[in-house]
């Protein structure tokens, strides 16, 4: 169990992406209106991490691209009822005003007005949803979960569950450990076959469950959002050598890290995966799951 709050790290960070690399996509990138941002880095001061980059949405996009990212698939997540209508409106927003970023929408689950929410999200641009078991506190087989998948397979849009147990932290409004678990990830891939579904962080804690999932489903994606920074104290690091590199994404939670931006970038560059594999991490997948189009977006 991932004990918080941990330290944050001086390490050197990059001036750009590496030349040697294909165009990189992150898939995992969070944006907030100020005030929410603001809250957000409050909490991690105290319960999480130090925050490195406070960046809020506008500089935040600029750093990245001025760095040589891509293209950034950004998230956000509604902790409470009655808030998703306006943050997926600051995120259509957002991505009308730049080609370099695909937004996903987001709900609390429950609400009566979810399916309206996503569909109109879905009709302005958004390309999918995302979720935090953490933070939402929603049982995976609840009825408001179960209009979400509805409405994501029908409207063929991926959906992306923080469903992993980790980080856990007491001051999580539930115990991750007793919603969380990758049997309620599995029932769901069974009920609904047309949902594509992501899981992020490489399920953490439970990597070898959750590759065995990614061996079983084609209708899974994970990503690799800090597990490879060799910075969370993880008793067992999973090899993505072993997984299937078709269905794993390059994603960072940038801005909210306590470290070099580039850090998870520089340690999945030594795996010395072949150049095929490395280019389906680093962009391809995350391209093709949520229809980018990289020509438009890289220089």
């Amino acid at each position: 169990m991932v004990d918080l709050p941990l330290p944050g790290l001086d390490d050197q960070e990059g001036a750009c992406v590496p030349d040697n690399l294909p165009p990189v996509v992150d898939a995992h990138v969070h944006v907030f209106p100020d005030m929410l941002f603001d809250a957000v880095w409050g909490w991690f001061d105290q319960f999480g991490w130090p925050i490195r980059y406070r960046l809020h949405t506008e500089r935040l996009v600029e750093f990245l691209l001025q760095h040589g990212i891509s293209h950034i698939v950004a998230l956000q997540y509604a902790h409470k009822p009655g808030i998703a209508a306006d943050l997926n409106r600051y995120m259509v927003d957002l991505v009308r005003k730049t080609k370099a970023v695909t937004g996903l929408a987001t709900v609390f689950p429950g609400e009566s007005s979810a399916r309206r929410l996503l569909e109109t999200a879905f009709n302005e641009g958004l390309k999918g949803v995302k979720l935090h078991s953490h933070v939402q506190c929603f049982e995976m087989d609840s009825p408001g979960m179960h209009a979400i998948y509805a409405c994501c397979s029908d409207n063929s849009r991926p959906l992306l569950i923080h469903a992993g147990r980790e980080p856990k932290s007491p001051a999580y409004p539930c115990d991750p450990y007793k919603i969380c678990h990758w049997t309620h990830v599995e029932r769901v891939l069974r009920q609904y076959p047309d949902l594509k579904l992501v899981v992020p962080h490489l399920g953490a804690d439970e990597f070898e469950a959750y590759q065995r999932l990614l061996d079983r489903f084609d209708h899974l994606w994970l990503d690799t959002t800090m597990v490879l920074a060799d910075y969370l104290p993880i008793a067992n690091p999973p090899d993505i050598s072993r997984m299937r590199l078709d269905r794993l994404m390059f994603g960072t939670d940038f801005p909210n890290i306590p470290y070099a931006w580039d850090r998870e970038l520089r340690r999945l560059a030594t795996l010395k995966l072949d150049e095929k594999s490395l280019r389906q991490v680093l962009s391809e997948n995350a391209a093709a799951l949520y229809q980018i189009d990289l020509d438009e977006t890289i220089p």
